[in-house]
């Protein structure tokens, strides 16, 4: 049983940075695959970044590379989202998700736990 939470959501004009995290529960942490995904009004749940068990292979969506980074602190059971040069089109909803397993993968469908989601909104 893993729980999620999603933190550090809000409003930022564009070219500000907004760092999400994900708060895990449970102590198996570091045996998950961990993932970001977000989803616009009226649009599907798209994929944004995902790191592996072990930490190492960080991958990411075209649309964010070079902006955005993923990261995993096994200390204290989290993942974060650093965004960087945000733009309009990141606004969304962002959701952490988890996935028994080692491997990162992109589709929503694959992974097995969800948080509940924050807003993030950037302004023009």
């Amino acid at each position: 049983q893993v729980q999620l939470v999603e933190s550090g959501g809000g409003l930022v004009q564009t070219g500000g940075s907004l760092r999400l995290s994900c708060a895990a529960s449970g102590r198996t942490f570091s045996s998950y695959a961990m993932g970001w995904f977000r989803q616009a009004p009226g649009k599907e749940r798209e994929f944004v970044a995902a790191i592996i068990g072990s930490g190492g292979n960080p991958y990411y969506a075209d649309s964010v590379k070079g902006r955005f980074t993923i990261s995993r602190d096994y200390a204290k059971n989290t993942v974060a989202l650093q965004m960087n040069s945000l733009k309009p089109v990141d606004t969304a909803v962002y959701y952490c998700a988890a996935r028994s397993g080692s491997v990162a993968v992109t589709t929503p469908r694959r992974y097995d736990y969800w948080g509940q989601g924050t807003q993030v909104t950037v302004s023009s």
